[in-house]
């Protein structure tokens, strides 16, 4: 099989960043790079492997604090959806609030939109992508129809469990019209969350 999905779960919240590798091409992406880009940089160095992309399922900081050091490291594009660049500029501000200690950290330079419907590739594998609000404005899940698998970032969790929408700029009516995009176009497929265990939809 050419898709390999290898899961580091970094950082104080426990952030699952995934590595999508094309075998064939050894080609691969880092999705949520969580908190620990040396890490994550010695995981794609010591396999060989070639970092084209950095993509982000939402603008969170937990999921983006190794962003700018990966950047740096490896000289990729950066894929965010528009509505959430907001939450990336605050990265800094937004982690020492919620660790609770003075965090100092760059954001990410975004310079790819991630749009609803576009199609994202690492070598032949393809990850379609469906905006899907409701946790942020510019969350977005990333679905492989071959493999009927799809990381759903921290829109939906094991157990049909949905994201956090008490957040100033979250919608639970956003949410509900998300999850309900999910429930039929993705029955059965193999749901890669933001945090936790896999589970299915």
């Amino acid at each position: 099989m050419g898709l390999e999905i290898q899961i580091l779960t970094l950082g104080d919240l426990q952030t699952n960043c995934y590595l999508v590798i094309d075998n064939h091409s050894q080609e691969c992406v880092v999705i949520d790079p969580a908190d620990d880009a040396s890490f994550i940089s010695d995981q794609i160095l010591s396999q060989n492997l070639r970092l084209t992309k950095i993509i982000a399922t939402h603008g969170h900081f937990d999921h983006n604090m190794g962003g700018a050091e990966l950047q740096l490291n490896f000289d990729v594009p950066y894929f965010l959806h528009q509505d959430d660049q907001f939450l990336i500029k605050d990265i800094a501000n937004s982690a020492s609030y919620w660790l609770n200690r003075k965090i100092e950290l760059k954001p990410p330079v975004v310079s790819n939109d991630l749009k609803d419907g576009e199609i994202v590739k690492i070598g032949e594998i393809e990850l379609k992508v469906l905006h899907t609000p409701g946790h942020t404005p510019g969350g977005c899940v990333l679905i492989n129809e071959v493999e009927k698998l799809v990381f759903t970032g921290d829109t939906l969790f094991a157990n049909q469990v949905q994201g956090r929408t008490d957040l100033s700029y979250s919608s639970q009516d956003q949410m509900d019209l998300s999850l309900k995009k999910i429930f039929k176009k993705l029955a059965g497929y193999r749901g890669l969350p933001g945090h936790g265990e896999e589970f299915v939809i």
